[in-house]
C-alpha cells in the first residue's frame, strides 16, 4: 500500500537518488540534542542506545536516510576485552537498533574531533586517538551498519614538515587494525592539505576520500576543477560502496561586536544551504553515485529548507 505520508518523488536522474545528511544537533526538536559529553558510568546503562533510538525516530518522521553522530555517544573502554565486553552487556540493544537501522536504509557516520590526526608523531597521543577510532568503529560495528558508515577524518597538523605528516597518515593508517581501517575514509580541508595533497595519500595507501565543496573553494593550489576533484574522490571508494561528499555554503552575513563589524572569512559555514551551486553541482556530476553530508548551522532546518528549494528550483532531480 502507498505511503500518503511520504514527499512526493521528483523524476529520477541518478541510477539511485541521493541520501541528503545533516550533523549532529537536530534544532526541528530540541529536546533531542546528542549527549554533549561523555555518559558516566558503564555506558550510562546505555544512554547513547536510547538517544540514537528518539533520534532515528525523529529521521523516520521526517524521512531522514543520513545522519552523523556526535562523537561522545561511542563509549570508549580501557581496552578491547572491556571494549568487546560492554558491547556483549548491550548486545540486545544493539541488535534492536542494527534492525531500525537496516529498516530505514539509515547512513550513519563519525567525523572526529580535529584532535584526532594520524599524523601525529606522540606516541602517547596516538594510542590514546586509536581508541577513540576502536569506540567509534566498533558503535558501528555493534548496529550491523553497511560499509557506508564511515569514520571522516582530516589530515591534521602539518607538525613544520608537511611532507612528513602525509607520509605519517599513510603509514599510521595502512597500520591500523582492520576493524578500524575498513570504516576510516579521509577529507581534505582549508587550511594546510588540498584535495591535491589528500589525492597523493590515497594513492600511497588506499584511503577512500570525501570531497568537500567549500574546503576546495577555499584551498585549491592546484587549480583541480571542482569536477576532476569530484570524480577523483568518488573513483578513491570500494566498489560497491557509496561515496559521500560534504557540501555547505559560506557565511556571508557580517557579525557585530559592539561598535565593531567583522567581515565573513569564507571558511565559516552558513546557517542554510545556496540552493544554486549545488543544484549545478549535481546537475554536472548527474551520473556519479554520492551521498551528500549538509555542514550548515541550521542542520536538519537547512535539510528541509533545500528540499523545498531543489523541488522549486530543480524538480528534474531526486534526493532523498
Amino acid at each position: 500500500m502507498e505511503n500518503r505520508n511520504l514527499p512526493k518523488a521528483n523524476h529520477v536522474t541518478t541510477a539511485q537518488a541521493r541520501r541528503l545528511g545533516f550533523s549532529v544537533r537536530i534544532l526541528g526538536q530540541p529536546d533531542l540534542a546528542p549527549l554533549g559529553d561523555p555518559p558516566s558510568g558503564p555506558f550510562a546503562g546505555g544512554a547513547s542506545l536510547m538517544r540514537l533510538r528518539d533520534i532515528l525516530g525523529y529521521c523516520e518522521r521526517q524521512h531522514i536516510r543520513m545522519y552523523r553522530l556526535h562523537s561522545n555517544m561511542a563509549p570508549q573502554a580501557a581496552s578491547e576485552q572491556a571494549l568487546a565486553a560492554l558491547w556483549c552487556t548491550y548486545a540486545h540493544e544493539a541488535a534492536l537498533l542494527a534492525d531500525r537501522v537496516q529498516a530505514l536504509d539509515m547512513r550513519l557516520s563519525f567525523h572526529p574531533y580535529s584532535s584526532v590526526s594520524l599524523a601525529c608523531p606522540d606516541e602517547a597521543r596516538l594510542t590514546g586517538m586509536i581508541s577513540e577510532l576502536a569506540a567509534q568503529a566498533a558503535f558501528l560495528d555493534a548496529l550491523a551498519t553497511s560499509p557506508e558508515s564511515v569514520i571522516v577524518l582530516h589530515v591534521g597538523g602539518s607538525y613544520d614538515d608537511k611532507p612528513a605528516a602525509l607520509a605519517r597518515f599513510s603509514e599510521q593508517y595502512s597500520n591500523l587494525p582492520e576493524a578500524i581501517r575498513r570504516r576510516v575514509v579521509l577529507e581534505h580541508d582549508d587550511r594546510l592539505f588540498s584535495v591535491a595533497d589528500v589525492l597523493e595519500v590515497s594513492r600511497q595507501c588506499g584511503v577512500p576520500l570525501v570531497f568537500d565543496w567549500q574546503h576546495h573553494l577555499v584551498l585549491n593550489p592546484t587549480l583541480i576543477p571542482w569536477q576532476e576533484a569530484i570524480a577523483r574522490c568518488v573513483a578513491s571508494w570500494p566498489a560497491g560502496v557509496t561515496p559521500k561528499i560534504h557540501f555547505s555554503s559560506p557565511r556571508t552575513e557580517m557579525s557585530r561586536h559592539g561598535d565593531h563589524i567583522k567581515a565573513p572569512s569564507w571558511t565559516e559555514h552558513a546557517d542554510f544551504i545556496q540552493p544554486f551551486e549545488l543544484i549545478g553541482m549535481l546537475r554536472e556530476t548527474a551520473e556519479q553515485p554520492y551521498d551528500v553530508m549538509l555542514e550548515a548551522k541550521a542542520r536538519d532546518l537547512a535539510l528541509k529548507k533545500l528540499r523545498e528549494d531543489l523541488t522549486r528550483y530543480a524538480p528534474d532531480m531526486t534526493v532523498a
